[in-house]
């Protein structure tokens, strides 16, 4: 009787754990899929999309901007107390509930030498034309 109940369990251990392990899956985080993007330079940023960020670089800037074959993403970080800074882009990936832009600020190194006029960091990504909600992380 004993060598029953153990076979049993033996067996049905690696069963429980195929059932468990399908159900941890599904619950799991939601499905990501990369976005191929490009980092726009100044001089190739659309004339009016430039004029619509110098006039709204001193503050937060999450916006977006087509052209009709194009979208662009704009993360700026307002005026910062010097220059130096960068940005970032951790990712841009498309989730069931729309494209994700996460961009990170970062801050000069410590043995950069730092100019001491106002800087307005600012990224421009350049994705193809979509009608999918966007968010900024």
């Amino acid at each position: 009787m004993k060598k029953t109940i153990c076979f049993f369990f033996l067996c049905l251990l690696p069963l429980l754990s195929l059932v468990t392990g399908c159900a941890a899956r599904r619950g799991g985080a939601p499905e990501k899929k990369e976005v191929p993007f490009t980092v726009v330079s100044p001089d190739d940023i659309p004339g009016e999309l430039a004029v619509i960020i110098e006039e709204n670089k001193q503050g937060e800037l999450k916006l977006t901007f087509e052209d009709g074959k194009d979208r662009y993403l704009v993360r700026g970080y307002g005026e910062q107390k010097s220059g130096g800074y960068s940005i970032a882009v951790n990712e841009v990936y498309l989730a069931a509930d729309g494209l994700h832009a996460d961009t990170s600020l970062i801050g000069p190194s410590k043995d950069q030498e730092i100019k001491e006029e106002a800087s307005y960091p600012c990224l421009v990504l350049k994705l193809a034309a979509g009608d999918e909600e966007i968010f900024f992380d």
